[in-house]
Order: structure tokens, then C-alpha cells, then sequence
């Protein structure tokens, strides 16, 4: 039995009972870093009932007693109420009404605004507004944050977004001290029947979930968004900057399990998922409802048009009866943008922004004219990639100092955003985003999204598990020269065999891999073509897709004869061991010949796979960007980045530095 269910009405008249709620769910978590961990001496409140209640509870539930009108401050607690545990304690004689089952089913009745706080976070329920405000806390302070005056996220039903709204319903159905649950209805006028939610609140990292009922088609989520970026654990990251939409008022994005939203001042992170399903999220650029009138939507138009940085200031999700879960990360420093200047060019540049924490950090840049991931190393090195060749590794950290080095293959163009998504020797204090998928969606559907089987590197190595590497031709080839010019071929002939077997199993999986893009390209612009049919108001956007599509064909077709064939390879397998029957003088030159031909085979099917490689992430890119006018177009942008995906999994060395 809960005795500790009850409902108030915030002193407003009531319209229409809490509805029966479904299954979507909203989780809020917030989460720090070790230093905003770190136990320090905490401050009491002025207000006693504090300092009793927060010694017994991890979850707090207070009545404010008397409504925020116009803002809110959740500072000043000396006239707030702590909400009792249990509610028999509230009758004139506890000890009776314990032990008489007539008192048990008491309903609390709140007077102000309902509030409840952990040592993450404070959510206020503001009634006359209608909105549910979330705060972060430091928790080692056990009171607001310094800056809570500046809201994290704000949270209201999306068909209340366009005008006043109150919450005329809260009933509270759990208050254990770890662990606290409100049914909340939201109205106004002309909506009809409320709508309503479940906030459930418990400690440590789970904040507040949130289930909206069936008739709450979604919801709206305003928090002073910078960069809105939609992670691909295989592939490339998208990051929407809302300066390249001037004229937008929203953006249609794809809606793939995973919504990272970087905040205003570098110090917080909104992270958001949701299971499988068929949501649909648009990122709010300008709130401002389309008038009905010519005259001022003509004047509206021109205002969009003549904005120069428009703000990204929200989320419009449409939830389609499933989860959604929401979080937010807090550091100093927990994401960082550096404008790449023309001075960087060829030099080691330590920027001013130093990693908060170890973890798996990263920033986009610009290779082959292709926005391309790189994580940050721990040290300055090089590298040699199939597009671009040899050359300085652009990122990495000396201490927590962050440096880069860029150079015409991977030129200074525009920003460079810093922010992670993984651990990588992270303190088990700091969460991170992928933390996050793992504790709301479960360890089946995270797998699936984070795909650590597609993101591992297949082997071109036949006998890898011997210790033997560089399989490559060049490699081989080089093994095989010394070989050849000591005049020991005859002598080392398993040698001589071993390393060419080696470079027929090195070919074959680069002609596999040709084929699987072969084979990709095609089933794209077979996809394509049929959405033409259906979408011609969308040609533009399915033409350009297919134009790189296209690509990877063409450029097979040019490459045919530089890439060779699994016969021609047989070929001079045979011609190479048979080097090693006798010696003859002309051995070396005849093998000089054939090193020629298998490092000319080899360079080129090096080069194209990488080039496919290359061509799919940006294909996959050009979806994502180019969807976010047409929502119909999201659907068709979603299933080419699904099949852009399905092809990248398990790349070649040669493809992409294992960045996965």
C-alpha cells in the first residue's frame, strides 16, 4: 500500500482528473565532473525543515506554499514546506491514525508549487505557467548552483507551447526519501481535455523520468542550445549550427536514438534518447507562430532573412508512444569551439581550452573536403591515411593542454568543435553520453546503436594471430627484396611462399571490400530512383545524394584497370614463388618487375577503398544536412544513412584510422 499518494490543485480551479497515463517516458539526469564531486563541508539552509529533511533524504518533495507568479527563485526555501515521507505524521494524533486503517489513503494537498530536488537537480512544477523547469545542483553543496538563476531545461506538453498554460493537477503517488513520483495534468484553454505526466524522481544519477500520457503527442523542450549534434557511432558525427539556416524557423533532423545538445557558455551538455520508433525531432530556430495574415507573415519572412545568427533555441519531439529520456552533463569546460585561423597553418597550436577529464574526446575536420572525425591522441605523431597520404596527426593533448596541427591536407576551415561521447580512462565519477544510452535504453538496444562488432576493423592479416603484420604489398614486397638481393630465395623459399600467400589474402579482402561498396552504391540509387517516383517535389535533395552515389561507381569503372583482378593476382603469385625453384641471375630483375606490379595493384585498390570510404560518410552526411527542410525527406534521409551504415561497418585499416 503507498500511503503516501495524494493530489492538490495548486488553489486553481480544477478543469478535468488526472488522465490514466501509457508508456512514454522523459529521464533526467545531471552529471558532474570529479571536481564538482569532490566532498566538501555542505552548507545548511536557513530554513530548518531543510536541514531535518535533507539529513534523512536522498529525494525531496516541498510545497512552496504559495505559487511563482511571474519567475521563479528556488534559493530562498525559508518559507517552503518539506512534504513528510509519510502522511499520517500530519494528523493531530499520528500514533492513532497509524494504527487505524481509516486514516491510511491521506492525499497531500499542495498550497504553492511542488518542488523536488536531489543532489543533481531541482524541478520545479510551476503551476501558473504550466511548465516544468529543471535546475542543476552541486552536489556537494546540497543547495542550487550559483548560476540556477539560468535555467537548464524548461519542459512543457507540446500542444500547450502556443500560449498560456497552468498545471491544475498534482497528485502525488510516491515519497519514500529515495524515491519520488508526481501525476501532473496540464491545461489551457481551447486544448480540450488535460494532458498529463508522470515525473519520477529517485538519486545519484536518475533524476526524472517523465511518462507522458497517451493524448501527449509530444513535447517541447527549450534550453539555450549552441550546437545541435546527432552522434554516429559509425560514421561521422552531424553538427548543426543554426548560423548556416539564416532564414529557418526549424530544422527537420534525423531522428536516430541519440540527440546531444551543446549549451550556451561551454559548461553543460543536454543529452537526449529514445528507443526505436518512429519520433520525429525538429530543432526550434525561431518560436514565432506563422501569422495568418499576408501582410505579416511577408514582414516575418523578411525579418528571418535579414537575421544574421538566428538562436537555436529548443526541441519539438514527437514521440510516437515511446520513451524519451533526457540528461544533462555539467563541467567546466565540457565541450569547447576553437576557430581554426589561417595563422594555424602549418604550425603546433595549443589553444586556451584544457580537458576537463580524461575520455575519448573529439573534434571534426576537414580532409579531402569532407568533414572527417578525429580523436584527440595523447601525443603529437603522424599518420598515413588512403585519401590524403602522409601527414601530421591534426589533434592531440600534451598533459590536458590541447594542441593541433594543420596543414594543406587537413586545412584551418572554419570551427572546430571539442566534446565526447565515450570513456577513455574517464574517472567512474563523470558520465558520459554513451553512459547515458546504456542506463535509459538498456544493454540490448545500446548495443545495437553503439555497434562495437561494426566498428571493429576487419583483418587483412592471414596470419595476424602469429605476430605477422604488415601484410600489405608494399609491405611483402619490401621483406621479399631483401630476400632477393642476398640471393637466399632459394634458401628461404617458405619465406619468400609465406609472404606472398600473404599478399593474395591482403588482395582478396580488398576486392571483397570493393565489391561491398559495388554492391552498396548500387542499392542506393535503386532506393532513389524509386523515391523520384513518390517525392518529386524532393528531386533536388535525391539527386544530390545519387550524384555521390554515383561516384563510387564511376570511379570503380575508371579504376578497373589499376586495381586488376583475383586471376591477375594468381598470376603473379605463380611468377613469384617460381623464383624460388633455382637461382639464376636474372631472378632480381625479374622480381624487381613483379614488386612493381603487385605495389601498383595494391596502391590503387588502397586508394580506392579509401576513396569509397570517403564518398559513403559523405553521402551519409549530405542526407543528414540536406533533410532538415521537408520532414518526408527526413524519412528517406534516415533509411540512406541506415544503409551507409549497414556498409561501413568493420572497415579496412586503409578506409579510416580505427577512430570507431
Amino acid at each position: 500500500m503507498k500511503v503516501e499518494q495524494g493530489s492538490g490543485n495548486y488553489g486553481l480551479p480544477w478543469r478535468k482528473p488526472c488522465w490514466a497515463l501509457r508508456i512514454t517516458a522523459l529521464f533526467l539526469l545531471v552529471v558532474t565532473s570529479p571536481s564538482m564531486s569532490t566532498a566538501q563541508e555542505k552548507k545548511e539552509i536557513a530554513n530548518p525543515a531543510f536541514a531535518a529533511a535533507s539529513a534523512e533524504s536522498n529525494v525531496l518533495v516541498w510545497d512552496t506554499l504559495s505559487p511563482f507568479v511571474n519567475a521563479v527563485d528556488i534559493r530562498d526555501r525559508n518559507s517552503w514546506r518539506p512534504v513528510p515521507t509519510d502522511l499520517l505524521t500530519l494528523e493531530a494524533d499520528p500514533s492513532v491514525a497509524f494504527s487505524d486503517p481509516g486514516y491510511y489513503g491521506r492525499e497531500y494537498s499542495f498550497t504553492g508549487d511542488a518542488v523536488v530536488e536531489n543532489e543533481r537537480l531541482t524541478a520545479v512544477f510551476w503551476s501558473r505557467k504550466g511548465k516544468v523547469v529543471i535546475y542543476s545542483r552541486d552536489p556537494a553543496e546540497r543547495q542550487p548552483r550559483a548560476d540556477s538563476g539560468q535555467k537548464r531545461v524548461e519542459f512543457i506538453p507540446l500542444q500547450l507551447k502556443r500560449g498560456p498554460a497552468s498545471i491544475t493537477c498534482c497528485k502525488i503517488l510516491q515519497n519514500t526519501g529515495d524515491e519520488a513520483a508526481l501525476e501532473v495534468s496540464f491545461s489551457a484553454e481551447g486544448i480540450g481535455e488535460n494532458v498529463s505526466a508522470i515525473f519520477s524522481f529517485s538519486p545519484d544519477l536518475i533524476g526524472v523520468e517523465i511518462k507522458p500520457a497517451e493524448n501527449m503527442k509530444g513535447i517541447s523542450l527549450s534550453a539555450p542550445i549552441e550546437h545541435g549534434i546527432v552522434p554516429g557511432f559509425i560514421g561521422d558525427d552531424l553538427i548543426f549550427d543554426p548560423r548556416g539556416y539564416p532564414s529557418a524557423d526549424t530544422l527537420c533532423i534525423p531522428s536516430e536514438n541519440l540527440f546531444l545538445g551543446l549549451l550556451k557558455g561551454e559548461n553543460s551538455m543536454l543529452v537526449i534518447t529514445w528507443p526505436e520508433g518512429k519520433q520525429q525531432m525538429r530543432l526550434v530556430l525561431d518560436d514565432e507562430q506563422p501569422s495568418t495574415s499576408a501582410e505579416a507573415a511577408l514582414a516575418l519572412s523578411r525579418r528571418r532573412k535579414s537575421r544574421l545568427i538566428p538562436d537555436l533555441i529548443g526541441i519539438d519531439f514527437y514521440n510516437d508512444g515511446q520513451s524519451i529520456y533526457l540528461a544533462i552533463l555539467d563541467a567546466p569546460g565540457i565541450w569547447h569551439k576553437e576557430e581554426l585561423k589561417a595563422s594555424y597553418l602549418e604550425k603546433d597550436i595549443a589553444i586556451n581550452w584544457k580537458r576537463p577529464f580524461p575520455a575519448k574526446w573529439i573534434t571534426q575536420l576537414y580532409e579531402a573536403d569532407v568533414k572527417t572525425t578525429f580523436a584527440f591522441r595523447e601525443s603529437k605523431g603522424n599518420i598515413w591515411r588512403g585519401v590524403a597520404g602522409a601527414y601530421i596527426y591534426p589533434v592531440w593533448f600534451s598533459g590536458d593542454s590541447a594542441f593541433y596541427h594543420l596543414s594543406k591536407k587537413i586545412p584551418p576551415k572554419g570551427e572546430s568543435l571539442i566534446y565526447f561521447l565515450e570513456r577513455k580512462d574517464t574517472p567512474l565519477s563523470v558520465s558520459t553520453p554513451v553512459d547515458i544510452i546504456k542506463a535509459t535504453l538498456g544493454r540490448q538496444a545500446s548495443d545495437t546503436i553503439l555497434d562495437l562488432p561494426g566498428r571493429k576493423l576487419r583483418t587483412h592479416h592471414r596470419r595476424g594471430s602469429a605476430g605477422i603484420r604488415r601484410a600489405c604489398t608494399c609491405g611483402c614486397t619490401e621483406a621479399m627484396q631483401v630476400v632477393l638481393e642476398a640471393g637466399e630465395e632459394v634458401q628461404r623459399k617458405e619465406y619468400v611462399e609465406g609472404a606472398v600467400d600473404d599478399m593474395v589474402y591482403f588482395v582478396t579482402r580488398h576486392m571483397e571490400r570493393i565489391n561491398e561498396y559495388q554492391d552498396f552504391a548500387n542499392s542506393v540509387m535503386e532506393f532513389l530512383s524509386l523515391a523520384r517516383k513518390s517525392n518529386a517535389d524532393l528531386k533536388p535533395f535525391l539527386d544530390s545524394m545519387a550524384s555521390i552515389a554515383q561516384q563510387i561507381l564511376q570511379e570503380y569503372s575508371r579504376q578497373t584497370d589499376n586495381i586488376k583482378s583475383l586471376e591477375y593476382t594468381d598470376q603473379l603469385a605463380q611468377k613469384t614463388k617460381a623464383l624460388t625453384a633455382k637461382m639464376d641471375a636474372s631472378n632480381l630483375s625479374t622480381y624487381s618487375d613483379l614488386s612493381e606490379k603487385w605495389r601498383a595493384m595494391g596502391g590503387a585498390q588502397d586508394s580506392l577503398v579509401a576513396q569509397f570510404h570517403t564518398l559513403t560518410r559523405k553521402l551519409s552526411q549530405e542526407a543528414g544536412y540536406g533533410c532538415v527542410n521537408d520532414p518526408k525527406a527526413v524519412q528517406i534521409a534516415q533509411e540512406v544513412r541506415m544503409r551507409c551504415r549497414k556498409c561501413l561497418r568493420n572497415p579496412d585499416g586503409y578506409e579510416i584510422w580505427p577512430n570507431y
